[in-house]
């Protein structure tokens, strides 16, 4: 090993002594001796269904997966607690588990789970659906709660007016702004819920959501991080930005729930969504959850109510009426099987402090650049994501020529990470199983690699 690769190496071994989380890793299946793949190169990052279908070779013993931001590790407690739910609950206990066993009311309890990751209080979460249905009651929910204030109604949640300067009616709220680089979905649910409210949606530059909210703005959708890039965006700011306009915002927590403080409660939060299968583990196509602030909650009117959120379920009323709470956001049958997995894939957060989980997250980030800038052959990579902290998620973005090729390349040699059309190379860092050794060994493939196919950044 060479004098660079020694000193980095010999570092990541201290600091893996020295990583407070480092236990939490015992928590996980990550030995993949037997697994033919683990990454498709350019498919693993929808927000409903990440699918990874690569024909790299097996990897063997030692694999790094930084695709955690694609699809986390197996938490080791889950196969024996759905084990026990399908042969006990289900198999024994049968429709009796809808109470005994507390099916019924999981998608709260486990959103409650969930809310204690992104600072929600209890009774503001629920489990339930996928990321794109829970985009789409957000949005509409929230354009309905400011056309209603718009209307004269009711305030905004900071007691202010929606009334012009002369004190007169306040402008109709019939726009939907949008993050212009958001995840696709995002985009496609945001137009779709633009036409159904009678809403002009505009895309917008998240850094700039700010300074473009109007008085005709009804709605912010933005994402938390960006899922290309990994560049954190201004959560506070801007919600206090479209809060001083008197519009709502929403916020897709996707890329940094389980990965970093999100505090939507301390910060004024309306509404946010997020899936469950990235940094919280809950596995492939695990349900996503909905986030509804406590005061706008008897005003949240669901475009999808369903017989799961009425106020008496088993009623079978004709009419509808809406359940009080975080239950007003559910739709139908909960997905038992998925969402009891997704409980059991939680405990790994029991005594871990987001803060920790942050550090960490950021220690390890830094030591990638480090040792990518110590490894790599000048102008073979550019990093995208931002260098600041305070701009930085969990994951690094490197621009790369032929970058299809070069992951592909890397899985084989057992790197996992995934590739973003058209040059991105993406590494996830996951800080309850990802270490320090990892890290150098990932940025030490990645610059054989690249030596043995040489080229420049295009």
């Amino acid at each position: 090993m060479s004098e660079p690769h020694a000193t980095l190496a010999e570092e990541a071994a201290k600091l893996d002594a020295a990583d407070e989380l480092r236990a939490k890793r015992a928590e996980f299946v990550l030995d993949d001796s037997d697994s033919d793949s683990d990454s498709d190169s350019d498919n693993s990052d929808n927000n409903d269904n990440d699918n990874n279908d690569s024909d790299a070779d097996d990897a063997g013993d030692g694999t790094v997966y930084l695709d955690g931001n694609s699809l986390g590790a197996l938490p080791a407690a889950v196969p024996a607690r759905l084990a026990d739910v399908i042969g006990r609950e289900w198999g024994r206990l049968r429709i009796r588990s809808w109470e005994e066993s507390g099916w019924w009311t999981a998608p709260e309890r486990i959103g409650d789970r969930i809310g204690r990751l992104v600072g929600a209080a209890p009774g503001q979460v629920v489990v339930g659906d996928s990321t794109s249905v829970n985009v789409f009651k957000a949005v509409v929910g929230a354009v309905r709660i400011a056309q209603a204030r718009a209307a004269g109604g009711e305030e905004p949640r900071d007691g202010t007016r929606a009334e012009s300067q002369e004190g007169t009616r306040a402008e109709p709220r019939d726009e939907i702004l949008v993050d212009e680089s958001t995840f696709p979905t995002d985009g496609y649910i945001a137009e779709s819920a633009a036409r159904m409210t009678g809403c002009t949606l505009r895309p917008v530059p998240a850094p700039d959501i700010a300074a473009a909210v109007g008085p005709r703005t009804a709605v912010a959708l933005v994402n938390h991080v960006d899922y290309r890039t990994g560049r954190l965006h201004d959560l506070p700011g801007t919600t206090a930005a479209v809060h001083a306009a008197g519009a709502l915002v929403v916020w897709d927590l996707c890329h940094s729930a389980g990965a970093l403080p999100v505090g939507l409660d301390a910060h004024g939060v309306d509404l946010a969504v997020g899936c469950t299968y990235k940094y919280l583990n809950g596995g492939p196509g695990s349900p996503a959850y909905l986030y509804v602030a406590r005061a706008h909650q008897p005003r949240f009117d669901s475009p999808l109510p369903g017989w799961n959120s009425h106020a008496d379920p088993f009623g079978m009323a004709p009419a509808y009426a809406p359940a009080d709470g975080a239950r007003r956001g559910r739709v139908g049958t909960p997905d038992i099987l998925s969402m009891l997995a997704l409980e059991a894939a939680l405990e790994v957060w029991d005594g871990v402090s987001p803060d920790a989980v942050r550090a960490k997250s950021l220690a390890l980030t830094d030591f990638f650049l480090r040792c990518v800038e110590a490894y790599v052959p000048a102008g073979r990579v550019e990093s995208v994501t931002p260098a600041a902290h305070q701009e930085r998620g969990s994951q690094v973005a490197l621009r790369c020529a032929d970058a299809g090729e070069v992951m592909a390349e890397l899985i084989r040699r057992g790197v996992v990470g995934d590739f973003r059309r058209p040059d991105i190379l993406r590494f996830g860092f996951t800080p309850l199983y990802t270490g320090f050794a990892d890290v150098e060994r990932a940025a030490r493939v990645l610059a054989a690699v690249l030596a043995e196919a040489p080229g420049e950044v295009a």
